[in-house]
């Protein structure tokens, strides 16, 4: 939607509109313009507002200074509360909303913070480095956006100072664009376990085709695993062919939990809500949740199924088979995306193939053995 509305304007009009912007909505509006849309929006830019959009781009996408606005209010330390608000009342140029007031050391390091409520309560004569909150969490521009998204909700952050390499202020990262972030984030973990990603509606057959054939070509290998065990009891299933109509069912309920498992394992992981430290515990609780659900499951549809067949061993073996695979579930949808991020791979990507082969090739094996050990 962004990209269709900008293309109706032309680069100058497009350039008067975003010298309304703060500076980081300005840098999103033109980062997916191409370069020669780049070039003539900027140069129909003031030179001012021109250089600080240039220093947005220069920063990688994803970091935290493409999302730091420019437009800041800081003061040395030792200003009073009185010339501070004195600087604020003749000062026209103030940035159009805005809750802190940063301060800052000789060398322009930001040492402290303090709200506008609290200047406006202190006694003209103080120094404000005597009401500051000292307490800062500090963005390093090439911080990764997500860790960014991580720290504001971890400590509850409505603002931080971004700093460059040398710890100088250099911008701000306001909340209302890290919740923009999260959102972003989420969504993007959302699609990749689907294997797509938020483009493909906009990109061309040949690049959709290209990023989606890799992990389809996983999928083709671990799925040739499946059916290596299916073929593995061949004998087994021409013997009695209840077990191959019942074995969609048990691999079914598998992935099925396995996925909630997963989906619930991989969010937490993004948001660090799930680490090494509580991770045993999460492991365990999650392995007693498939073995509840599959003892329900295994009484449901083992019962069931020896009511249809009309034979109780075929009713025990589905129920047991399907007992063993709700516990798998539950374990596999779990271990599976912690090993991935432990081995530096995003389990939003990767976890999805492995964790439904791990359920199909499971599912099979212990219907189609036990079905061959006690049945025939």
């Amino acid at each position: 939607m962004r990209d269709d509305v900008v293309e109706m304007f032309e680069p100058s009009a497009l350039a008067a509109a975003v010298t309304e912007l703060e500076t980081d909505d300005a840098v999103y509006v033109i980062e997916d313009l191409d370069q020669e849309q780049q070039a003539e929006v900027l140069k129909a830019l003031p030179a001012e507002e021109r250089a600080a959009l240039l220093e947005g781009l220069s920063f990688g996408e994803d970091t935290a200074g493409r999302l730091m606005q420019r437009d800041l209010i800081a003061v040395p330390a030792y200003w009073t509360v009185g010339r501070t608000i004195d600087y604020l009342r003749e000062t026209e140029d103030l940035p159009d909303a805005f809750h802190q007031i940063f301060v800052v050391d000789s060398t322009y390091h930001p040492i402290g913070a303090v709200d506008l409520d609290r200047v406006l309560r202190a006694k003209r004569p103080v120094k404000v480095v005597d009401i500051m909150d000292s307490g800062l969490r500090r963005v390093p521009v090439d911080m990764d956006q997500e860790q960014v998204g991580y720290l504001f909700q971890q400590y509850g952050l409505l603002s931080a100072p971004a700093v460059d390499p040398e710890g100088r202020l250099v911008g701000v990262i306001m909340v209302d664009d890290i919740v923009e972030v999260i959102h972003e984030e989420v969504e993007e973990d959302t699609l990749r376990l689907a294997g797509v990603k938020e483009d493909d509606l906009y990109d061309s057959v040949t690049e959709t085709a290209r990023t989606r054939f890799s992990w389809l070509l996983v999928n083709l290998g671990t799925a040739a695993l499946a059916s290596l065990v299916i073929a593995a009891f061949g004998a087994s299933i021409e013997k009695m062919v209840a077990l191959a109509i019942l074995m969609p069912i048990v691999a079914s309920m598998g992935g099925n939990a396995a996925t909630q498992t997963m989906t619930v394992a991989v969010r937490s992981i993004a948001t660090r809500e799930l680490t090494a430290s509580n991770a045993a515990r999460i492991v365990w609780k999650e392995v007693m949740v498939g073995g509840v659900n599959g003892l329900l499951f295994a009484a449901l549809t083992g019962a069931a199924g020896g009511l249809i067949f009309q034979d109780l061993g075929l009713g025990l073996v589905l129920g047991a088979a399907m007992m063993i695979n709700m516990i798998l579930a539950g374990l596999a949808g779990i271990v599976v995306p912690l090993g991935l991020e432990r081995r530096g791979i995003d389990p939003a990507v990767a976890s999805t193939v492995f964790v439904t082969t791990i359920t199909d090739v499971f599912g099979f094996f212990s219907l189609l053995g036990l079905g061959a050990w006690f049945l025939l």
